[in-house]
């Protein structure tokens, strides 16, 4: 991380109780399944964001703003097939603070996994979802919030 990178990190945590005081919480989650047949679903994070604010993707680079990040807990009945697909408009622009191209969301993104789980034995995906919020002015530190979404 370069100084310019360091300092605009901590400028944002030094700004977080005062971001956090005017707008506590700019991004709300809902999760949900949805059975595509007897062994197969896909899961669905869903984040809507509120105007001015965005998230980033997974893919944003490193040197940039905290990506989004899915984590699942192991769970021996439930197998993930492929990786966490983006569903939303994304926008890409250069962000000069952090001197790369960033790749966000706004207003809404739905993050899908398809997965299988066992015949006839009911599950639960459990795991975590980290993200990043900011607007053209502030960021809010990264949260990361558990999510639990039974199949069914």
């Amino acid at each position: 991380m370069n100084m310019k990178q360091y300092f605009f990190v901590v400028a944002f945590f030094l700004a977080g109780n005062t971001v956090l005081a005017q707008n506590e919480n700019p991004v709300s989650w809902s999760f949900s399944s949805k059975k595509i047949n007897a062994t197969t679903f896909e899961i669905h994070l869903s984040a809507t964001i509120d105007e001015d604010w965005h998230i980033y993707s997974q893919a944003t680079p490193s040197g940039g703003p905290v990506p989004t990040t899915i984590s699942f807990s192991r769970n021996p009945v439930v197998t993930l097939q492929g990786s966490v697909m983006e569903v939303g408009k994304m926008e890409q622009r250069s962000e000069p603070l952090f001197g790369v191209d960033v790749r966000q969301y706004s207003g809404k993104v739905n993050f899908v996994q398809k997965l299988t789980v066992k015949k006839g034995i009911k599950a639960a995906v459990n795991g975590t979802v980290e993200y990043m919020t900011c607007n053209d002015h502030e960021c809010i530190p990264p949260k990361k919030l558990k999510f639990s979404i039974p199949l069914k």
